[in-house]
């Protein structure tokens, strides 16, 4: 991590707030905050990879509007929370999903709260939110997932996925996990250090995963399987020698593509790229490290068989690969997984990205999610 004395303030509306929660877990956690005066129920957002509290700017006003005390936080590993190790060989025990959710506890109980009306999470955010739901539904009343299903723990005892690493190396042309490429070392360097430059990088990164990318054309996915993955984009099952800042690279879109793409404007972009810059990757990347089969994270399967009872939503972009990345895990999620799913809807016109490329349509199946007073009344 870098020092914060060179950040620049936020570009962020007048009722929207940035400031630092100390001793959250260890971590001094950077908030964007509407909505605090006064009792209302809590709202907390929750972002992925590569974002940050910064992500949620267009539902946050709105939110509070509605009624609600709204927190989006830069996680562990991300923007300006302060408090982690950022070292590949640092202490990577404290990015595993476990602690990820005590780092929502604990910021919830710094708040002066004892509850939390609901916690959405929006890709790499949504399983953080999923394992808020299912191990603490007594202060998770509800939860909203984005961009990425949830299809329950670990099955205790059963075998491990199949590394498809070197089946899929053997394709032609060869081809590799993204997962696994996000846990190498030479991961944050190739898309901090790229030739582009990172506002270049991440302008491609982000292109290719929206709706504005014309080939995100996603359908179910039929199996775990080579052949299968292999159907997937190249953000997702990469090209064997690309690094990711080779894989968006040819997707760069235009000036003129830049220009119109409204839903992330240059200076916005800015921010992203500054935070990036100054704090790099590797936090963020840490988390799909834990992820890894036999990791970190193995300690999930003590839930395994438990389900999300408190009322859920699910929200992506009917443009968004992340649906179908894992082979069935959208068809668990609504067939048990979560127990009391009020809808899984796919929003035209969006991609990955969903509440950034299409905010208002977002808040208007949140609505109706949200305002429900209490579960007695559901």
């Amino acid at each position: 991590m870098s020092d914060l004395a060179s950040t620049a303030p936020l570009p962020l509306p007048e009722t929207v707030r940035s400031r630092y929660v100390p001793d959250v877990n260890g971590l001094s956690m950077h908030i964007l905050e509407a909505g605090w005066e006064g009792e209302r129920p809590l709202v907390i957002l929750l972002h992925g990879f590569p974002e940050l509290a910064f992500s949620w700017r267009k539902l946050i006003a709105p939110l509070a509007q509605a009624g609600f005390h709204v927190v989006a936080s830069d996680q562990r590993g991300y923007g300006r929370t302060t408090g982690w190790d950022g070292g590949y060989d640092g202490d990577l025990a404290s990015f595993r999903m476990i602690n990820l959710v005590r780092d929502v506890l604990a910021l919830v109980s710094t708040l002066g709260n004892r509850e939390v009306h609901a916690v959405l999470g929006h890709d790499f955010g949504s399983p953080v939110a999923a394992y808020c739901a299912l191990i603490r539904p007594d202060v998770f009343r509800r939860v909203v997932l984005m961009s990425a299903p949830f299809a329950g723990p670990p099955q205790r005892q059963s075998s491990a996925a199949p590394d498809l690493n070197e089946t899929l190396a053997k394709l032609d042309p060869p081809r590799k996990h993204y997962q696994r490429y996000y846990s190498t070392r030479e991961a944050d360097e190739n898309m901090r250090e790229c030739p582009q430059g990172i506002h270049a990088f991440l302008r491609a990164y982000y292109h290719y995963k929206s709706a504005d990318w014309r080939d995100n054309r996603p359908y179910p996915l039929q199996a775990w399987s080579v052949d299968e993955l292999a159907k997937l984009p190249t953000y997702y099952v990469m090209n064997a020698n690309d690094g990711m800042a080779e894989t968006v690279a040819p997707h760069m879109p235009s000036r003129a593509e830049v220009e119109a793409c409204n839903w992330l404007t240059d200076d916005e972009l800015a921010v992203y790229a500054a935070e990036f810059a100054r704090t790099k990757f590797q936090g963020g990347l840490q988390w799909y490290r834990c992820n890894l089969p036999g990791s970190l994270n193995q300690e999930l399967d003590l839930f395994s068989g438990r389900t999300i009872d408190v009322p859920s939503l699910f929200i992506a972009g009917k443009s968004d690969w992340g649906v179908y990345q894992v082979p069935g895990a959208f068809e668990k999620m609504q067939r048990g997984a979560c127990t009391n799913m009020r809808g899984a809807h796919l929003i035209d016109g969006a991609g990955h990205w969903v509440q950034q490329e299409r905010p208002r349509e977002t808040l208007d199946l949140l609505a109706p999610f949200l305002m429900r007073e209490s579960h007695a009344s559901e």
